[in-house]
């Protein structure tokens, strides 16, 4: 049984490997390594891990996170995309036979082809990770579209983001990123970790991010990209109001059959898009589709 001092995540033991490998933070990366052990077992149970459950992590760092993921998993493969941290990685988890360290950035793999290298590929497959604040939306959703299985995302991301993805209809953070998140999968803020518990420390708070994948998207449309072209237009300006968008969006000529869709959909012009669901949405992609070009 690993003691708390000998955790990679115990603040001395981090400072010495940073130290012994004379590692330098790259920010172009968004490096901030976990010391909070707390924290740590949290997200563990939080992603609700078995011993037949295969795991994907994203940037592990020097292994902290890992650490736990693979003693609560069946198997965990990181993708570390900076390639200083592989020998720190190899040094720091060469006890596991459970891991597979990929160095390569996991928007440019082959997932399908990857996931097969499991031991048990057919495992239920979560996603766990302490992503890169730079770039945690175009990870994400390139996830959430590749059409592999994912049964659940547990994600550390900046608690403004988590905030947006999780937000609700009405909710001055709720937008296209909440919409284009929650027609996948159902989402909430676990909970918030503080700057401190970093190290370095980043400028801002952060937020354990679940997410759970539907059996099925949340609505029905005709067109799917149409849903969330039409989304974007109705969010171009989020203090405009909903046909004021739309007028931008399809030119102004088009107001009068827009009043009259929007009426027989009954959809208030005047409204903000904030304040509509996804079903409103669904209902008003699929009224507007002869716009569609």
């Amino acid at each position: 049984m690993i003691t708390e001092i000998e955790r990679i995540s115990n603040i001395i033991r981090t400072q010495d490997i940073l130290r012994r490998h004379n590692f330098n933070f790259k920010k172009k990366f968004g490096q901030n390594f976990l010391t909070d052990q707390n924290i740590l077992t949290k997200i563990t149970e939080t992603a609700g891990l078995t011993k037949e459950t295969n795991v994907i992590e994203i940037g592990p760092g020097i292994g902290s996170l890992t650490q736990y993921l693979l003693e609560s998993s069946a198997e965990v493969m990181a993708f570390e995309i900076d390639k200083s941290l592989i020998p720190i990685l190899e040094e720091t988890l060469f006890n596991y036979n459970n891991f597979q360290l990929v160095s390569a950035d996991i928007l440019k793999v082959d997932l399908n082809e990857y996931i097969q290298k499991f031991e048990h590929p057919d495992y239920p497959l979560k996603v766990v990770a302490n992503l890169p604040y730079y770039i945690t939306t175009p990870i994400l959703m390139h996830l959430i579209n590749s059409k592999i299985p994912f049964d659940e995302f547990v994600v550390m991301m900046q608690k403004e983001v988590a905030d947006r993805i999780a937000a609700k209809p009405g909710n001055k953070e709720y937008g296209g990123l909440s919409i284009a998140v929650q027609y996948y999968m159902e989402a909430e803020v676990a909970f918030t970790v503080s700057r401190t518990v970093f190290v370095p420390a980043p400028n801002v708070d952060s937020a354990i991010l679940k997410m759970v994948r539907r059996e099925k998207p949340l609505v029905e449309v005709k067109d799917e990209d149409w849903l969330f072209k039409v989304v974007k237009i109705a969010f171009a300006h989020r203090r405009k109001t909903l046909i004021n968008n739309l007028m931008q969006g399809f030119g102004k000529e088009a107001k009068p059959e827009i009043e009259k869709i929007l009426l027989k959909i009954e959809i208030a012009p005047s409204i903000r898009a904030e304040v509509l669901s996804i079903q409103d949405f669904a209902i008003l992609a699929d009224a507007l589709i002869k716009f569609k070009k």
